[in-house]
Parts: C-alpha cells; structure tokens; sequence
C-alpha cells in the first residue's frame, strides 16, 4: 500500500494512493498514519480490504498539499558514509560500523514544501536517501533478517545538510542536519510488502535540472536489514521512527571547486524507484 498525509501543514488528514493512482480518504477508518497505525495489523488489514474493495472515498487532489507521509514520529536516526561512492568521492574511509547522528522530528517538511537555507549558510548540501520506517519495537535484535521484519514500510528522504555547521562548528554533526525544514519526507510511505529487496532501489537527484545523484542502494555499505539491527543494540527503535539510510556519490561536497552549494532559488528533485519523487525550491530563512 502507498499510505500518505494531505491537507495543510499540522492538519493533514490520512489518505492512500490506490493501484489506479487514485487519492482516497482514510479519516473515517484511522486518525493518522503513525507509528500506532504502523504497528497495528488489524488495523492496517482493514486499510487495505478497504481499498481493495474500492469504498474508500475519493479525494480531490488538485491544489491539495501532500504533507511528511508518517506523522508523530518520535526520532529520526541518520547513518552517515553509508555509501561506498560517497565515502570515496568525500575521501573517506567506509566506516567499520555504521556512523550514527540523530535528526529532531520538527525538521520534517512534506515532499513539496519549500526548504529554507540558514542564515549565515554556505555550505548548504543535498542528500537523496532511502528512509526507513519501523514498524515493531526493536531491541538487540539478533540477525539483519529480524531487522527486515520490523520494518513496516519505505519514504522517499532528503537528508539536507549544511557542511560547515556540520564539520566546521566544532562538536558533533547534528548542527549541519537539524536545520528547519531540513528532512523532507514522501510523498507516501510504501508498505514492505511492496519493497521486497531495499538493495534493489535506483536513488537519483536532481538540481535545478541536472541530474546530480544517480545510485543505487546496492552500494551500501551496511544494508537496510543490518542498519535496523544494529541501531537496536544502542537504542530503542519504536514504531513510526524513522532511519534515513545515508547518500549515494554526487552530494555537492564532493564536486571539484567551486563546489555547487545550493543557493536561494534552487530547485532540487528526488526520486526512488517506487517510492515516488519530491520537488523543494529552496529559499532563505
């Protein structure tokens, strides 16, 4: 199922993209799609007979803002380097174990919403990223086939970053990730049934029209299984919780001089294979 959020920011209202591609109202069969949604599966049984069965009732979509597909999460936990032609093209070693940083929830906007660069920004950067969203509490999870069966389903991420707040402020990263508006998310969150293989996605990004990210999740370093299983070694992973899987090569931090930040004005689009596409503009705080 694509499972999705519409109506204005902080009133969205549950919905789901059918097989036909049709927008259908979920309101009178749940009250958000959350981690509570997520880790009932009676409920999201009802959901998808509903749909199946074609009562749902149809939404208008023209004009209708598509807000972050997973609402209320409680954390959202980033692999850094997760890439091994990210971490080449940014001269680094592929990390012995997965690099973790954590991005605030209120840095999550919807998949078309505007995207504002800090003040005092020079560095601000994409980053087209396979998200994550669990759908069973994890704890010391034992094998990356158990992390796999408490995923409950798949998003389309942007993890902007801004590089200087990130490796030259002194501390840690999470300066460079939790600006506002910096963790787009959506449009719909695909559930796992429907991504049988997360190593199998072609990861791609553009910036104002040229293609500047073209991977695959193949190429990661720790895979998505692995990532669950891990981080439930060091924390608690709940249902509605987010894992932002790291960059394929072509962030602009890994581009010869003058490396192409983003600047006001910027259009950046980003797509995976079956999870659909985003489009920010990006402007100034």
């Amino acid at each position: 199922m694509k499972l999705l959020r519409v109506g204005p920011i902080g009133a969205e209202r549950p919905a789901l993209l059918d097989q036909d591609g049709t927008l259908r109202d979920l309101s009178a069969l749940v009250t958000d799609v959350d981690g509570t949604l997520l880790a009932d599966g009676s409920a999201l049984s009802r959901v998808r007979d509903a749909s199946e069965s074609g009562e749902l009732p149809v939404l208008d979509a023209e004009g209708l803002r598509i807000g972050a597909p997973v609402g209320r999460i409680g954390k959202i936990v980033g692999i850094g380097l997760n890439y091994h032609g990210h971490a080449a093209e940014v001269g680094a070693q592929a990390p012995a174990e997965p690099i973790l940083f954590l991005k605030a929830p209120d840095t999550v906007v919807g998949p078309d919403d505007t995207v504002l660069i800090p003040r005092g920004s020079v560095k601000t950067d994409w980053e087209a990223e396979l998200g994550v969203v669990i759908g069973a509490t994890a704890r010391y999870l034992d094998s990356a086939a158990q992390g796999l069966a408490h995923v409950a389903g798949y998003v389309l991420a942007n993890d902007v970053t801004e590089r200087a707040f990130q490796n030259e402020r002194g501390g840690t990263w999470d300066k460079g990730k939790n600006c506002e508006t910096f963790t787009p998310l959506g449009p719909w969150l695909v559930t796992a049934d429907e991504v049988p293989d997360p190593q199998a996605l072609d990861v791609r990004l553009w910036v104002n029209g040229e293609l500047r990210q073209d991977g695959h999740t193949s190429d990661q370093i720790f895979p998505v299984g692995e990532v669950v299983r891990y981080l439930s070694h060091f924390m608690t992973l709940h249902p509605g919780d987010v894992i932002v899987t790291g960059t394929p090569a072509g962030v602009a931090a890994g581009q010869p001089e003058p490396k192409p930040f983003l600047r006001a004005g910027a259009v950046v689009e980003v797509e995976i294979e079956g999870l659909g596409r985003q489009r920010q503009e990006f402007k100034s705080a």
